[in-house]
């Protein structure tokens, strides 16, 4: 599994440097910037976020969430720590929050479980609002199983309608897809398996059947020579938010695996990044 809980190498501080910054009017500081590390959301060791507060924030401010990969049952906040860099650098006017949630194991399913931990910490940001400093409006950026969790919990569990754009790098998307199903790859297998055999729960936990109209705003990159994640999960997707005509863009790389470097990662990127000022 290292090379799903190191599976990304995006958005580190070289690239950081590559992106131009964009010159402007400083603006009187109200608010100082300000991290909080480990803010407890619920009872669980796990249960924890970091939160990345920018100057000059007021109840306006948008807030974006990071969800990091592992297959379900590892990986860590920390593996995300390059994104939350690059969003504090390119991005510096929204808050950022970085967050774990509780793993899976044979006795623990990934779902519902990890989508109550993303509904519990939302509630714990809108508790603590005034506190912060931060707006009711949500995004979020997530990575592989990261990925899927955001997606998912944006098209499912938002019922106030906070969240303005989601990310999905690598995410699967349809865990009923043949591709998974008759998989031989013993790993990935042991992945799936935390999900069970029942058709009902595999559907109910694939953003591909739970995508509607009112979806936001999605954007998806994917490698054409992902050894984890088929062509078909991203493009179904893709298809699927054509016909409901949801605001999206898709990013396929042919020759890319479960992640890249160099010149495809700036490229992506900077894609990122100007969704993001486009949509939220």
């Amino acid at each position: 599994m290292k090379h799903l809980k190191y599976f990304f190498l995006w958005f580190n501080l070289i690239l950081v440097a590559c992106i131009p910054q964009e010159d402007g009017p400083q603006q009187q500081i109200d608010f100082e910037f300000k991290a909080i590390s480990n803010v407890a959301y619920g009872e669980h060791e796990r249960q924890v976020y970091d939160i990345y507060l920018p100057a000059n924030r007021n109840e306006n401010t948008s807030t974006i969430l990071l969800l990091h990969g592992g297959g379900w049952m590892e990986g860590n906040k920390s593996d995300m720590n390059p994104f939350k860099d690059f969003l504090r650098d390119q991005l510096p006017g929204y808050a950022v929050v970085n967050m774990n949630y509780r793993l899976a194991d044979q006795n623990h399913s990934p779902y519902p479980m990890q989508l109550e931990d993303i509904t519990s910490l939302i509630s714990h940001l809108e508790s603590n609002r005034d506190d912060y400093q931060i707006g009711e409006k949500l995004g979020f950026v997530g990575a592989s199983a990261g990925g899927h969790l955001a997606l998912l919990w944006s098209y499912t569990r938002d019922v106030n309608e906070q969240v303005q754009m989601v990310c999905s790098i690598v995410g699967p998307t349809n865990l009923l897809d043949e591709a998974y199903l008759n998989t031989q790859n013993s790993e990935l297998k042991g992945m799936l398996d935390l999900f069970g055999a029942d058709e009902e729960m595999l559907r109910a936990a694939s953003p591909l059947f739970q995508l509607q109209d009112k979806a936001p705003p999605t954007i998806l990159f994917y490698g054409g020579k992902d050894p984890l994640i088929p062509n078909s999960q991203g493009i179904s997707l893709k298809e699927r938010l054509e016909e409901l005509q949801v605001i999206h863009e898709f990013h396929f790389y042919p020759n890319e695996g479960h992640g890249w470097i160099g010149l495809n990662l700036l490229d992506s990127s900077l894609k990122l990044k100007a969704f993001i000022e486009k949509n939220f």
